[in-house]
């Protein structure tokens, strides 16, 4: 399988590359607002609205002109007009926050849209494991985020994330990417890519919120939600090594970070790299890695794990 970026057609207009809504942000959480929404315009897509509460609205506005800024009780009026929907990044989980939410979830539960839900998104689903949830749905849990959704300890998860993040999958019939120092991707058909990317420079806060926006850029672009979430994955992390060799992995922000998807996406493209299928037949531990710049991404197959090993190892209680 060939994992590319989606190409620029010359005929075009910013409706070719697709228009995503980003609902996220609250009172002390703009950043992560502004992290969402910009990083898919970054990754190439052509329209980013974001919708959010007064003071976040005012704030980005004057952080960035790219970012269309509607009102959150402009919503439901608007969802026909947008190709991808991002939720969850800042949100607060206020009662009104949480009602707000499951209004939306409700607007779109038929959609076969692709629907990214990450941060408190996620927290809230925990909560109402029964919501009723679109087809084309991506979770983007980290480690804390993904015990809530499953009951399990933190430390079985970081164990043997690729169950996790199957079991995520299999629960929510969603693709699951679920975040940590190799962050895991798993397919709805129960395919898994292990990240090869990416340093300790991404261990920041509002790095999660800019790989929600690159996942939600990506699709806009006509990128199945799978592929999509690799893609991302991938970029989101090599933008971190590119980061971290100008700044140290000390210094890297959030808001370096987007600076850095240009870079990754253009080093990508000069090396066409290709993404294939291979069999996992060596270890974690035993697999060799590239140096940035000369990473691939590696997709392995469901049949390759032996579930009853991982569910010996994994207390679900």
């Amino acid at each position: 399988m060939d994992l590319q970026i989606p190409k620029r057609e010359q005929k075009s207009y910013k409706g070719t590359f697709g228009k995503v809504l980003n609902i996220a942000g609250s009172r002390n959480y703009s950043g992560a607002a502004y992290f969402s929404s910009i990083s898919a315009l970054k990754s190439g897509c052509g329209y980013v609205t974001l919708a959010s509460v007064p003071s976040v609205l005012t704030r980005i506005a004057s952080m960035s002109p790219d970012i269309v800024c509607i009102p959150i009780g402009e919503i439901k009026s608007q969802l026909s007009k947008y190709d991808v929907y991002s939720l969850g990044s800042g949100l607060s989980q206020d009662a009104g926050a949480i009602l707000l939410f499951k209004a939306i979830l409700s607007d779109i539960k038929d959609t076969d849209k692709t629907v990214i839900i990450d941060a408190e998104g996620l927290n809230i689903i925990s909560k109402f494991p029964k919501i009723k949830l679109p087809k084309n749905v991506i979770f983007t849990p980290h480690v804390g985020e993904a015990a809530r959704l499953t009951g399990q300890k933190t430390e079985d998860i970081l164990r043997n994330p690729r169950f996790t993040a199957k079991k995520i999958t299999e629960m929510f019939k969603c693709v699951t990417v679920l975040k940590s120092h190799k962050t895991v991707v798993c397919s709805k058909e129960g395919k898994i890519y292990t990240n090869n990317s990416g340093n300790s420079a991404l261990a920041k806060a509002g790095t999660g919120d800019v790989l929600c926006g690159m996942i939600a850029g990506l699709s806009a672009q006509k990128m199945s939600p799978f592929e999509a979430a690799c893609l991302a994955v991938y970029l989101h992390g090599f933008a971190g090594e590119i980061a971290s060799q100008d700044l140290t992995e000390y210094s890297v922000l959030a808001s370096d970070l987007v600076n850095y998807i240009p870079k990754a996406i253009k080093n990508y493209l000069e090396q066409d790299i290709n993404a294939y299928l291979e069999t996992d037949d060596e270890s974690e531990d035993e697999k060799s890695y590239d140096d940035v710049g000369e990473n691939s991404i590696i997709i392995d197959n469901e049949n390759d794990y032996d579930d009853e090993h991982y569910v010996e190892d994994i207390d679900l209680e």
